[in-house]
């Protein structure tokens, strides 16, 4: 492994200690204050010595079953994350991402516990390893758990990148040749799909530092430029340029397709749903 290599993995397991530090000051802070909560939050936080073992058992007790067993799933979980570093990095990023950029995130434990889109992020990325591995029956039966359970329904195959916050994320669809970037904000009832008339390759591929907004479809093999915006509602068929703004049903660039406007700021982490609009007057209702 490169020096390079060993420096940056040495940054990924600092900012897990200490996210996974803050996690348990935050659980503590609140069981004491919430007495209710306090053995919710002992048995998922407070008695786990890493964040790995918090998040494993935290997801076997959401996706369990009568025939899927918890602690089946905690080892399948638990086994996924400690032996691959990049999952943990994922979830760290993850958790910094909804902490940063949604303010209705009060902290990184309740995000940890409470919020579906991390949660069905963080299994999706477990299911996809059991795609690779061709543990595929595996791999389809936690997928459909996950939909059950959190009203999220990724494709196992579907690649993920880091970062990524799904917003509420209640009916966030994503098909299996999809490709997700780093650093990219969906919102909840967003459709990543195909156009049902071809095989193979046929999902979104979208850019790192995306946003796109509520409701949104983006159908077939397209691609979402680095750093573009695609409004609430869109309906997208075609590729949008990096850096640019795509609104309506069907989708059109802001500024025009010949010399469309272009942004500086990165959507997927600014979170900038409307500045888009110069002239509100142009909106009439």
């Amino acid at each position: 492994m490169a020096a390079g290599e060993l420096l940056h993995e040495s940054s990924e397991a600092k900012g897990e200690v200490r996210v996974w530090a803050q996690i348990k000051t935050e659980a503590k802070r609140d069981a004491e204050s919430e007495p209710a909560l306090a053995s919710y939050l002992y048995s998922t936080i407070l008695s786990h010595s890493s964040l790995e073992r918090s998040l494993s058992f935290h997801l076997g007790n959401k996706l369990c079953s009568s025939t899927l067993l918890s602690t089946l799933l905690y080892d399948l979980f638990l086994d996924a994350f400690s032996s691959d570093p990049s999952l943990r990095a994922a979830t760290v990023a993850d958790l910094c991402a909804a902490r940063e950029r949604d303010p209705a995130c009060v902290s990184f434990s309740h995000c940890l516990l409470n919020y579906k889109g991390f949660l069905a992020c963080q299994a999706q990325r477990v299911a996809h390893k059991l795609w690779s591995q061709s543990r595929k029956p595996l791999a389809l039966a936690l997928q459909s758990r996950i939909a059950d359970v959190f009203s999220v329904d990724i494709h196992p195959a579907a690649r993920i990148g880091k970062g990524v916050l799904l917003d509420h994320a209640t009916g966030v669809v994503v098909g299996e040749t999809a490709v997700i970037g780093n650093n990219v904000s969906i919102l909840h009832h967003v459709t990543l799909g195909g156009t049902g008339k071809v095989g193979g390759d046929r999902h979104p591929k979208i850019g790192d530092g995306v946003l796109i907004g509520a409701g949104a479809t983006i159908l077939g093999n397209v691609k979402i430029g680095e750093g573009a915006k695609i409004g609430a509602g869109s309906v997208v068929l075609i590729d949008v340029p990096p850096w640019t703004t795509a609104v309506g049903n069907p989708a059109r660039l802001v500024g025009g397709k010949e010399r469309p406007s272009k942004h500086e700021d990165v959507p997927g982490e600014s979170m900038d749903h409307t500045s888009f609009i110069s002239e509100w007057s142009d909106y009439i209702i």
